[in-house]
């Protein structure tokens, strides 16, 4: 290992002591480790927000990096705990529940190892059967972080192709008619972030201004139809007006300038929520 970076998720919160927990683990493997937080805010048990969270920090944390991602409704059960390195050389630690599915599908996955817990587990936790974040997930991570193992030394060796993943949608586009879902919700602003790609919208939005109309369905029923621009940045519309923007993962979002347009319609994430982008027909007045 070169950086000994280590980077923590969960569905924790931080209003008590779990977080500062795993640091002390952390701390306990090599003194002032280099630690740090992509969130602690998943909404509990959210695997597939955690499994998005990891997506969209990843690639911005350097080469050999640990992330280690806890949303484990299962623990204490037989699910594994795994270690992931991925094709551009990141580790991730987590429960085998689906947390891998993004990064799996978007980034790549080079090699899994399942975490052997009678070397890689704090010492004299064996009895506690709830904290598995602290006492496997943390340890082992600061341990590969730290370089007191290498990732040989997890455990064995796992096939890539039946690690658990989530069912995933990928956006189309049929008679310029775009199609595609909600993948998550940009907290705290309320915007919507698609898994329509910047580049699959290009083929039917040709510069900032153009007119859309976007439907929202979910389970059958419209929540939401309405023309909106195509915007630059929020800043070229008025406040509280629709829009459609490229988001920092190179995808298209949906928002209202300085509203939540998650909040204003109670739009959910997920494969049952579905966005639909067509052009906007010319309304010729005579």
């Amino acid at each position: 290992m070169t950086t000994g970076l280590l980077v923590f998720q969960s569905d924790f919160g931080k209003s008590d002591g779990a977080v500062s927990a795993m640091h002390g683990v952390a701390n306990s493997v090599q003194l002032g480790i280099p630690i740090y937080e992509i969130t602690h805010q998943i909404p509990q048990y959210n695997i597939w927000e955690a499994s998005y969270r990891l997506l969209q920090a990843i690639g911005y944390w350097p080469s050999e990096t640990v992330f280690v991602s806890i949303v484990d409704p299962g623990v204490g059960s037989d699910r594994r705990g795994v270690v992931a390195k991925t094709v551009n050389n990141h580790y991730i630690i987590t429960p085998d529940n689906g947390t891998l599915t993004h990064v799996s599908q978007f980034i790549g996955i080079s090699e899994v190892r399942e975490i052997d817990e009678t070397v890689n587990r704090l010492p004299n936790s064996g009895e506690s059967h709830t904290f598995h974040g602290r006492d496997i997930f943390a340890y082992t991570g600061a341990r590969l972080a730290a370089g007191v193992i290498q990732f040989e030394d997890v455990g064995p060796t796992l096939d890539t192709e039946k690690i658990i993943a989530l069912p995933l949608k990928i956006s189309k586009i049929v008679d310029e008619v775009i199609t595609g879902t909600v993948d998550i919700i940009d907290k705290p602003f309320g915007n919507l972030w698609t898994n329509i790609s910047r580049k699959q919208f290009k083929e039917i939005a040709k510069q900032h201004g153009d007119s859309f109309e976007v439907s929202i369905t979910t389970d059958g029923r419209t929540i939401y139809n309405n023309i909106m621009t195509f915007g630059r940045s929020f800043a070229d519309l008025h406040i509280g007006e629709p829009l459609v923007y490229v988001n920092s993962l190179d995808n298209i979002g949906i928002a209202i300038n300085q509203g939540s347009f998650a909040d204003a319609y109670r739009i959910g994430t997920g494969t049952n929520w579905e966005v639909t982008i067509r052009k906007a027909p010319r309304i010729v007045y005579e």
